[in-house]
């Protein structure tokens, strides 16, 4: 989501007087470095695996094989061929009477080697089944043969009951892809949006690359992929995320919304109460592996590595990179409130503490009349401003209020009960205006920058209550990507309102404990040095959160059953009518980026799907002439279509262009080779960058019986100073959810937070008019001799699964 403006805002560390910072340690010591944190990471896990069940087999599959050879030694058969005997000779004589110890002891060293090696060939074929990609190559809805028959194979080898990281072991590693073949991609996603003279230049620079610089370059990532566990993934956390010195707020985080037309509760410290019980429920059952890992057809592991670091986890900043911290557990949640800090613990001797429990402690907060200290209030506005200026003022508060600052960073997660009543959306009409609009409009804004001082944005996430019960999360990127977050967000909201629920007077159930010592409140011991810093870092906050500008649109016409009845995929079809509807706002084409992830190698984080093809562009040119029939325009629509999905299949099975050009240029700059075909893709400017949040866990949620209880997404700041950040959400089966942003400061976008905005977000599907969509949709079902959808009650249609979700 957010990352595409820390992907365009990556530039080589500069020092102060704007040389160059040096990459240390050399090349090599940085690939050995690079791998060595990767076999730590597979000893971590295997030992883990060790301690809960070595999978896909088991501690009872072991006591099975020993069992049945000791029944073999019984009846005077050897199935060791020898190997026991062998066995037996090296152990040390323990005398006659010990003779049998000794044959028991060979069986079960025996019984160990030969379970270990039967766990490891399956490990390994399991490996080569994953590796296959033909699935993602076949046509929309089909599933031929071969591909019946490789999901057969992986049933076989994958085991029964599979937990989180249990197929960690069997992922392959994500391919480097060729380096010819990359740069022939670029060249084609980036000729729509240039003029024949710097094409041509661009394509001179790129002939240069490949000839002079690219072999040596492809070696060491080469290198790079047979020793570290993925070639691109921890540069990427390191360049794109760790070393930018930016401010998170906006750059780095996003959102994640509550349910869109429905709140469970008004009341604020109920709706804390089981949301941050249900949190903790997850997390629980993150640490006992319980949650099923993602599987797309059912069938194909994603990596769950990022689920690792989602609680107990703080960026922490640094002059030159900051680092994630992460708690093995934590035993508390951070509290902000009115200015003050709390400290407010999850965990009596008994265990979890209840949602009644919880929701005292919040209410204790809300009553407290207790002022914030001096600079208290602001303090947390530090963590949105520039990284340096946030590592240096955080050392003289290490030493100051040490204490109150290891709470916070300590947390489990942040807490903010905001004071104001945002997120209402008066009435489920498909397009909200007026108060509605602007109530969903200022609820995002809140969600991504708040006020600039009222969210710890160093944490992994906060969870925002407004006075209302409406709540939301903030999200760090840098620790793990949107489908991560989101799929606990989805647990949270279904568990907090369908599992948990409340009274009828709209509290949490249960009863208080009126034991329960008071949260502690957190004193901030704050020299006086650091109150300019506070006044400094609060000003550049408000600045930046004023300029951003927020949009939330849902969109019901038609949503996600009705393309799927076109026989389209749901994320091309968004795409391809996004390019259009930029080109009617800025009358020109420009680089598009969509995230798609990559999580099916392993440590796989995401890539980048180049939407703006020609393809597309044709479509649109069609559908702004006049003279060009239906028909016409609906052909070179499917043929948009096909278009994004060859490229985010690509993407998905690691044959993208964007991260293997990111990895060349880190090489050239450890190696100090100046390529000014790298430095040139690398100051392109994304004007459109986009994002598809998927949901994970339909099965949580009841949308026919309740429609109005499913998660509305999120969205994030745009990623260039003139330019759009677009997120889509498929809420249920009939409506698409809209998050746009851009700055106000830029003169080359409208302004979202009018009623009815120009151009851009004119009508339905921002700039498609109703009127073309229509036609749209009518030449789809005329061409398919399908029944008319009026809109009015779902079409009643097999589910067929999108086995293509985005990031």
């Amino acid at each position: 989501m957010a990352e595409a403006h820390q992907a365009v805002g990556f530039r080589p560390p500069l020092t102060s007087d704007g040389g160059e910072v040096e990459l240390s340690p050399p090349l090599l010591q940085e690939i050995y470095l690079s791998g060595l944190r990767s076999w730590k990471r597979h000893l971590s896990r295997f030992w883990n695996d060790f301690l809960i069940g070595v999978f896909p087999a088991s501690p009872l599959s072991w006591l099975f094989l020993f069992s049945a050879i000791q029944l073999a030694c019984f009846l005077q058969l050897d199935p060791s061929l020898g190997l026991m005997e062998k066995i037996k000779e090296s152990l040390p004589d323990w005398g006659a009477q010990h003779h049998r110890l000794r044959g028991i002891l060979a069986a079960a060293l025996f019984a160990s080697c030969l379970w270990g090696a039967l766990i490891f060939t399956l490990h390994v074929a399991l490996r080569l089944l994953l590796s296959y990609h033909g699935w993602l190559l076949e046509p929309h809805g089909v599933i031929s043969s071969p591909t019946k028959t490789w999901l057969a194979l992986v049933r076989i080898f994958s085991g029964r009951h599979p937990m989180l990281f249990s197929y960690q072991r069997s992922l392959p590693r994500q391919p480097v892809p060729a380096v010819q073949d990359t740069v022939r991609k670029y060249l084609e996603s980036v000729r729509p949006v240039l003029c024949e003279e710097d094409f041509e230049w661009i394509s001179a620079l790129a002939q240069e690359f490949l000839k002079l610089q690219a072999s040596l370059l492809q070696w060491y990532l080469q290198l790079k992929s047979w020793w570290a566990s993925n070639y691109v993934s921890d540069w990427w956390e390191e360049f794109v995320y760790l070393r930018s010195r930016n401010s998170l707020m906006v750059n780095s985080n996003y959102y994640m919304m509550d349910f869109l037309n429905v709140t469970p509760t008004p009341v604020q410290a109920a709706r804390a109460g089981n949301a941050v019980h249900a949190l903790l429920l997850y997390r629980h059952r993150l640490n006992r592996q319980e949650i099923f890992p993602t599987l797309l057809m059912g069938m194909r592991p994603l990596c769950s590595a990022q689920y690792e670091k989602i609680f107990n986890t703080t960026r922490i900043p640094g002059v030159h990179r900051d680092h994630i911290h992460h708690l093995r557990d934590s035993r508390h949640v951070a509290v902000f409130h009115r200015g003050r800090f709390f400290r407010v613990g999850t965990h009596s001797q008994s265990g979890l503490l209840s949602p009644r429990a919880l929701e005292q402690q919040f209410q204790r907060i809300l009553d407290d009349p207790s002022p914030p200290c001096p600079h208290e209030e602001h303090l947390a506005s530090l963590t949105a401003a520039p990284r340096d200026m946030w590592a240096q003022v955080r050392k003289s508060l290490k030493t100051q209020a040490e204490e109150a600052l290891e709470a916070v960073e300590g947390a489990a997660f942040f807490v903010s009960l905001d004071s104001e009543p945002l997120g209402d959306a008066a009435g489920d009409t498909p397009e909200p205006s007026g108060d509605s609009a602007a109530s969903l409009d200022a609820y995002a804004h809140a969600l991504l920058a708040g006020r600039g001082h009222d969210r710890w944005f160093d944490k992994s996430f906060s969870l925002i209550i407004f006075s209302n019960g409406k709540l939301g999360l903030s999200v760090e990127h840098a620790w793990a990507d949107c489908p991560i977050s989101g799929h606990m967000w989805e647990f949270t909201l279904a568990t907090e309102c369908f599992q948990l629920g409340y009274s009828a007077d709209g509290h949490c159930k249960g009863h208080p404990d009126p034991s329960l010592p008071q949260p502690q409140r957190l004193h901030w011991d704050l020299p006086d040095k650091i109150h300019l810093s506070i006044s400094l870092a609060l000003r550049g906050a408000q600045a930046l959160a004023e300029n951003i500008d927020c949009h939330v649109f849902p969109f019901s016409h038609f949503g996600k059953s009705f393309i799927k009845r076109c026989h389209l995929s749901s994320d091309s079809f968004i795409q391809t009518a996004l390019q259009l509807a930029h080109f009617r706002d800025r009358g020109q084409f420009c680089l598009t980026y969509e995230s798609a992830m990559t999580r099916l190698f392993l440590e796989g984080r995401t890539e980048t799907v180049r939407s703006c093809t020609r393809e597309a562009c044709s479509f649109v040119r069609a559908m702004e002439h006049q003279e060009k029939t239906d028909p016409q325009c609906l052909a070179l629509f499917r043929l948009a279509v096909d278009k994004h999905q060859a490229l985010l299949k690509a993407a998905m099975s690691g044959q993208g262009v964007d991260r293997h050009l990111f990895a060349l240029y880190i090489v050239s700059q450890f190696l100090r080779l100046q390529s000014p075909f790298l430095n040139q893709v690398h100051s392109e400017q994304w004007q459109l960058a986009t994002s598809q949040i998927p949901v994970q866990q339909m099965h949580l949620f009841d949308v026919h019986n309740y429609p109005d209880y499913v998660s509305s997404g999120g969205g994030f700041g745009p990623a260039d100073e003139h330019g759009y950040g677009v997120s889509y959400i498929f809420t249920g089966e009939d409506t698409i959810t809209f998050h746009i942003s851009s700055k106000k400061s830029s003169t080359r976008t409208v302004r979202l937070t009018h009623a009815r905005p120009p151009s851009f977000l004119g009508g339905p599907f921002f700039g498609l008019h109703p009127r073309h969509m229509e036609v749209l949709r009518l030449g789809v079902e005329s061409e398919l001799q399908l029944p008319a959808h009026t809109g009015s009650e779902p079409p009643q249609l097999a589910a067929t699964p999108d086995p293509l979700p985005t990031e």
